[in-house]
């Protein structure tokens, strides 16, 4: 699992209730049931933790994995060293 996947997951699941067990790569985002407010809070969450800047326009992500690959091509883009959890961070870890 990529350290990026394993981020979203933890906001996912902390500040969206969603569980763990469902966050995959091939999770469609449509089924995560975040609304339009709730997708406007993801952006800003996704920038905060990732230090990038989404484009304003929409994109076609239709599952986890492609997320995944979106933001690791925008920290290359916008020359982001890759993120690492900090031993502060909770990590989240599915058994």
């Amino acid at each position: 699992m990529t350290n990026t996947l394993e981020r979203l997951r933890v906001f996912l699941v902390k500040d969206y209730k969603r569980q763990p067990e469902r966050l995959t790569f091939e999770a469609p985002l449509d089924s995560l049931g975040i609304d339009s407010l709730g997708t406007v809070e993801l952006r800003w969450t996704i920038e905060d933790t990732f230090q990038i800047k989404l484009p304003p326009e929409p994109v076609a992500l239709p599952n986890l994995a492609d997320v995944v690959r979106y933001i690791d091509a925008l920290m290359v883009s916008q020359a982001v060293a890759p993120v690492r959890p900090s031993a502060a961070e909770p990590v989240l870890r599915v058994t």
